[in-house]
């Protein structure tokens, strides 16, 4: 048996671009929530899924390798979404993001 795919069937969205923002790779919940024409979206380029000003904040993204996370709300479900740069040995190679349902009020923890 080979090393599972331990993001397949999670419940939440997963989304991998290389650098230039082509996308790489979507797990099951991804390509349900985006899914275009019946089509996965592997091997689109991300500007061109986005309208302005999310496509300026994505070439910044790519070229600057920040994090970027958010929640927002859509058809009444709360989401966050965490995007984050990924490396090959220290360099920049791509984002991977995830989306997932959050409740619209959770408890928050400070642990020290």
């Amino acid at each position: 048996m080979g090393k599972p795919d331990y993001f397949k069937e999670a419940p939440i969205a997963v989304t991998i671009c290389d650098k230039e923002g082509i996308i790489l790779e979507m797990n099951d919940k991804s390509v349900k929530t985006f899914i275009k024409d019946g089509k996965s979206l592997i091997g689109a380029s991300l500007l061109d899924c986005h309208p302005e000003p999310a496509r300026r904040k994505l070439t910044a993204m790519l070229e600057n390798h920040n994090v970027n996370a958010y929640t927002i709300s859509k058809n009444g479900i709360k989401k966050l979404i965490y995007q984050m740069p990924w490396f090959v040995e220290g360099e920049f190679a791509g984002y991977i993001e995830l989306s997932m349902e959050i409740p619209e009020e959770m408890p928050h923890f400070v642990r020290g």
